[in-house]
């Protein structure tokens, strides 16, 4: 796994975690660029989710490969899920939603990182 895309996630994710709780305690839903920058996290989860997969199908061992890919599905699906929750709840809650799911998401980063690496 490389730790710059890690970081890079990690951080995107807790920017984009900051960002929505502003939002929440001003009482505010979630706009429609919050659902762009987690596009964004989500993007940059997609190309650790390849990078990923390719350095395992080139020989590089994983200490727990199916928690790790767990690990991998989880985040994936779960920005997107908030997301679509986040655009159809129209209230301050649909921030609060982004915002565990954002902090869930660079929690995970650090969880990948120990599957990776066996700790």
């Amino acid at each position: 796994m490389i730790p710059v895309l890690l970081y890079a996630v990690a951080a995107a994710a807790l920017a984009l975690a900051a960002w929505a709780l502003v939002f929440a305690v001003r009482d505010r839903a979630v706009v429609l660029r919050q659902l762009w920058g987690a596009a964004v996290v989500e993007g940059l989860m997609l190309v650790q989710a390849v990078v990923a997969g390719i350095q395992q199908a080139t020989g590089t061992e994983v200490a727990e490969p199916v928690v790790f890919w767990g690990y991998v599905v989880t985040q994936l699906i779960l920005l997107p899920a908030a997301a679509l929750w986040a655009f159809a709840e129209r209230t301050r809650w649909s921030s609060v939603v982004l915002l565990v799911a954002a902090v869930a998401v660079a929690f995970l980063q650090l969880r990948l990182d120990q599957t990776w690496a066996g700790a």
